[in-house]
């Protein structure tokens, strides 16, 4: 009976399809046409994608946009890594305002032509990706680097024939991957290249920036270099079924088993970053801050550093001073705001807990950035604009000065004040008489960086520097050290050193040191911040780097070493009623890999059995008076 029904269905069918018009009976094979636009008569903008040649014969994807009806309009230019197409769409719209990115929305209102581009070898460019490819030389033998292209895009961009609307006048800005495009650009700008803003720069990867922190290598750039270099577009981590990437990276040996579980051991860029675990000549050769020195341009450069930037604190301060030491401190400008990384392009109300006076970030787009560009870009009136900007963090103001940091160890107008590690967990301005106290370190129990779990796709990432530190006070591998409560205002204005004489059981270690300010224990105006503790400055040192940073020396055990290094810069007030607080530790996991504490060759390829405990003893008062010398200022720098 089924079978005689399902006939007269087909015998119905056929002659259903015999009735229909001729040419009607062939099925249509696609509803997707060959060509289909949408209507755009009603945007107030025109958006051309085109393929710019290189020198080399390579193409690169280029996004522009720009108002209708624009005449003699300057360019703002951005170098990207990370998909010029979305980072030019915003959200679909027919307003240009909606379309670029919150951070163009002043060079919108200003009549700018908005560029972003590809570059080389990701996305829609044509080429070869080599993750921050050298500088041309002996770690690029080939005839073209993030300089050339940069100097080829500007040229194309600059020429009537090509983009008739603009005035010939180009600015380029650029946070993090982008801002490095920005300083590599720096090295021979186009004449037509007339002001540059690098945010957050990516200078040095090893001393301070992405990859290490003093030798010590940050794990969660492992699935970035994955993701980054694993694919031509968009890329993803691997999952790996663990949602503790503390536990995670807990349960293997050195970095190269993470990878090799991954996949990533595969990847070139990995496997070069294996092979040069110290600073040796392909970290110092690719260092943008000594490129920059020995070849300083003439292009007002306005360089901007978050005071929390949890991803590349170093980069931006250090170019500065970098070219300041080289006399270029007349077309430098530095401003260091109270933010995490890229947060200029973000609403800069707040960090974490913390309220700032207004949106900072809009302040430096509309109040520093805008104003210089409109100078050099449009003949806009000159700016004032002092060498150093930078955000009070303690009275939450801007601050100018005319000459920055206000205190270092040679050359400023004050010199660096040693607060020094004293007994029963205080600090002193005096040495003290001679003492010691210990901790053990234990690999298979390091200190987190944040309360656990610790994932960093959780949404902690972004804000950490600025999270309670109260969560490890206390461990009995972390050495706590505070002031009585203070009557007057402390003033700190410069890079913090910390000077540490310590030895271990071990034959390696790491030492990080934090300066904290401890808010009262009762905070009327908002009581969850009471006894908050503030990180203002905390970095990381691997021992072995403590003669050499090129060649790393196995730690004497049970011998008093000197671990001597640099914090980040402040700008900040310790008010009356808090307390200064330095922590000392030997790890801080999983942001930054275990050190085994036995001496191997490369840590990255460490194995399970060669991590060990280790007593770590830290000298006090006396000739070894361990200490973190601070930027004390008397006075606050004139307005």
């Amino acid at each position: 009976m089924v079978r005689l029904r399902s006939r007269h269905l087909s015998l119905l069918t056929l002659a259903l399809l015999a009735a229909l018009p001729a040419g009607a009976q062939q099925f249509p094979p696609s509803d997707i046409p060959a060509n289909f636009t949408p209507p755009i008569d009603a945007r107030d903008y025109v958006k051309r994608e085109v393929m710019i040649p290189m020198r080399d014969g390579v193409k690169l994807h280029t996004v522009i946009v720009y108002p209708k009806g624009i005449t003699n309009a300057p360019i703002v230019l951005t170098r990207t890594p990370y998909n010029a197409s979305g980072r030019a769409n915003r959200m679909d719209s027919p307003h240009i305002l909606s379309t670029l990115p919150l951070a163009d929305e002043a060079f919108v209102k200003a009549g700018y032509i908005r560029v972003y581009q590809d570059i080389r070898g990701k996305f829609g460019s044509e080429g070869d990706y080599i993750v921050t490819r050298p500088v041309r030389g002996p770690l690029n033998p080939t005839s073209t680097d993030h300089v050339t292209d940069a100097y080829d895009t500007i040229d194309w961009l600059v020429n009537k024939a090509n983009l008739p609307e603009s005035n010939g006048r180009v600015g380029m800005i650029g946070s993090s991957y982008e801002g490095f495009t920005v300083v590599m650009a720096l090295l021979d700008p186009h004449p037509a290249l007339k002001v540059a803003a690098p945010e957050s720069p990516m200078i040095d990867g090893w001393r301070g920036d992405d990859w290490f922190h003093n030798g010590a290598f940050r794990l969660a750039n492992i699935g970035w270099i994955g993701s980054q270099t694993g694919y031509k577009g968009a890329g993803q981590e691997p999952a790996t079924g663990i949602y503790d990437n503390y536990e995670e990276f807990r349960r293997l040996g050195g970095a190269n088993e993470w990878a090799k579980n991954s996949g990533f051991d595969q990847l070139p860029a990995w496997q070069k970053m294996v092979a040069h675990p110290a600073y040796d000549g392909f970290w110092q050769g690719q260092a943008l801050d000594k490129l920059l020195a020995a070849n300083p341009s003439n292009i007002p450069t306005i360089w901007e550093q978050g005071l929390w930037d949890q991803e590349d604190i170093y980069g931006a301060i250090t170019a500065w001073e970098a070219l300041k030491a080289k006399g270029k401190s007349g077309n430098n400008f530095l401003v260091m705001g109270p933010w995490r990384h890229s947060q200029v392009n973000r609403e800069g109300r707040s960090l974490g807990p913390f309220q700032w006076n207004g949106d900072t970030a809009a302040q430096f787009r509309e109040e520093m950035v805008l104003p210089l560009f409109n100078q050099y870009l449009k003949d806009g009136p000159p700016v004032n604009l002092p060498a150093a900007t930078i955000y009070n963090t303690g009275e939450n103001k801007w601050e100018r000065f005319a000459s920055w940091p206000l205190a270092c160890e040679a050359g400023c107008a004050a010199p660096l004040t040693p607060i020094y590690l004293a007994a029963n967990g205080g600090l002193a301005y005096d040495r003290g008489a001679a003492g010691a106290d210990s901790y053990v370190s234990d690999p298979d129990k390091p200190v987190p960086h944040l309360p656990r779990p610790v994932n960093f796709a959780d949404g902690r990432w972004p804000d950490w520097l600025v999270s309670d530190q109260r969560h490890v006070d206390g461990r009995p591998d972390v050495m706590t050290y505070t002031t009585p409560v203070l009557t007057t205002p402390v003033r700190v204005s410069g890079a913090p050193i910390a000077d540490l004489y310590a030895k271990t059981t071990g034959t390696d270690g790491d030492f990080v040191v934090k300066v904290i300010d401890v808010y009262p224990d009762e905070v009327p105006s908002d009581t969850k911040m009471g006894g908050y503790q503030l990180a203002v400055s905390l970095d990381i040192f691997r021992g072995r780097y403590r003669d050499s940073l090129e060649k790393p020396s196995a730690i004497p055990a049970g011998k008093v070493q000197r671990y001597r290094f640099r914090l980040p810069t402040v700008n900040h007030v310790f008010q009356p009623g808090h307390r200064i607080m330095v922590q000392v530790q030997s790890s801080l996991f999983p942001l930054y890999d275990r050190n085994p504490q036995k001496y191997v060759p490369n840590i990255f390829l460490a194995k399970k059995a060669d991590y060990q405990k280790a007593t770590v003893t830290l000298e006090r008062g006396g000739a070894a008076a361990s200490a973190v010398w601070l930027p004390i200022v008397k006075a606050p720098p004139a307005p």
